[in-house]
């Protein structure tokens, strides 16, 4: 029996029967990348792109020749067959409902992240924020969900923020940009292209980025001053869960909640202001 046979029982799926297929093709540092794959099959979903090449210990152009000749676009596409063959094969835990999986996976995000936070890291983004006036937040899609939440927190106690989802725009609105400016980057892969293209056109208008991302090494945290990690395993299925906003939120709240205590005096005038205006709105 062959090692991939072992791992699923002698079924094996296309991905697997494609790595198979190529295996004799493959050079000396694509076998590196098969054969982490195949060692770490569960992991592989989570993992960037960057993590993987330096795990295996190749360069990221070595993983996407190796993901392209076995037949996909590239590590996102292989991603998500990965993913679609690891829910095929795995067997649901019968004893627990979709409402504790759905809480036990988010209290797990909240705990996890608490562990990665690096205090130091966190205070110094706090102090950037507190003491700056021009704030960008760039998010896609869920990410800019999340980015619209720091909104409201921040416009509360009176800081000028604003959160820019539309690719086109991001760009747009980093020619503005100066070495006052602060942009708040959140993606939960840190490779989102999109997200990084702007981040790097700030960069070079010098402004200041803090990353909230998943991944230490990605593409967004070449181009930040300052990376606060999350921590919410999303497979290429499950894109946009909750579950990973979840943990966005609670690095968003210690920067809101240090941000408020930094700026105390300010902070609760502003808070009263706001909530005489929105009395007016009730009935």
């Amino acid at each position: 029996m062959t090692q991939t046979e072992e791992l699923f029982g002698g079924n094996q799926p296309r991905l697997t029967v494609l790595m198979e297929k190529n295996r004799t093709s493959f050079t000396k540092s694509e076998k590196k990348v098969y054969a982490y794959v195949l060692d770490h099959f569960e992991d592989v979903i989570y993992q960037s792109l960057t993590e993987i090449a330096l795990a295996c210990k190749t360069g990221e152009s070595t993983v996407l020749r190796f993901c392209r000749k076995i037949g996909y676009k590239g590590y996102q596409d292989f991603k998500f067959a990965l993913a679609q063959e690891l829910a095929s094969s795995q067997k649901t835990d019968q004893d627990e409902t979709f409402i504790d999986k759905v809480k036990n996976n988010m209290v797990q995000a909240i705990e996890n992240t608490e562990q990665l936070v690096d205090i130091n890291e966190l205070e110094k983004s706090i102090d950037l924020i507190a003491d700056r006036n021009d704030i960008v937040v760039f998010g896609i899609s869920s990410s800019g969900i999340a980015g619209l939440d720091m909104q409201n927190r921040l416009m509360r106690i009176g800081k000028n923020i604003e959160v820019i989802t539309d690719s086109h725009m991001q760009v747009v609105r980093t020619v503005s940009m100066n070495d006052q400016s602060i942009v708040i980057a959140i993606s939960l892969t840190g490779s989102t292209k999109d997200t990084v293209d702007a981040v790097k056109h700030a960069k070079e208008n010098n402004a200041k980025v803090i990353a909230i991302t998943n991944y230490t090494n990605s593409p967004l945290t070449k181009y930040s001053d300052h990376v606060l990690l999350t921590s919410a395993k999303e497979n290429p299925l499950d894109s946009g869960s909750l579950v990973s906003k979840v943990s966005q939120l609670f690095i968003i709240d210690l920067l809101c909640t240090g941000i408020t205590m930094k700026i105390y005096d300010q902070a609760k005038i502003n808070k009263e202001q706001v909530a005489e205006v929105i009395s007016s709105k009730l009935y």
